[in-house]
């Protein structure tokens, strides 16, 4: 059966993934805005996602964008789990999945490398 936590108690999910970031990479992200949000319109199976101009994409010429978006699809999330602590590792690698995209890091690097 899926788990399913209050929407607050899943905010706080997020922030412990976003916790497990070093100072530095968290220090390092720039005019980005993590929004949790019940599922995907368009794909309700998916568990996260990274809009905007990664990091290593901007250049001098950067500047009056809207803040990129990663959003984290609670109800995605909780669908896939039986666990608190299922549902807070996934999480914490959506999360940290959708980070590296800001970073310029791709799917198939974070997927070898067990993030996604």
């Amino acid at each position: 059966m899926p788990i399913k936590m209050s929407e607050k108690d899943f905010e706080n999910l997020v922030g412990d993934a976003l916790d497990l970031l070093p100072d530095e990479l968290m220090h390092a992200m720039s005019n980005v805005v993590i929004l949790v949000r019940p599922h995907n319109e368009d794909d309700p199976t998916l568990l996260g996602l990274y809009t905007g101009v990664a990091l290593t994409q901007r250049t001098t010429e950067y500047a009056g964008f809207l803040p990129d978006t990663i959003e984290i699809y609670r109800d995605s999330l909780q669908a896939m789990c039986h666990t608190e602590e299922q549902l807070r590792r996934e999480v914490a690698i959506t999360v940290l999945h959708e980070v590296g995209h800001h970073f310029g890091i791709d799917d198939k690097w974070l997927h070898d490398n067990g993030w996604g």
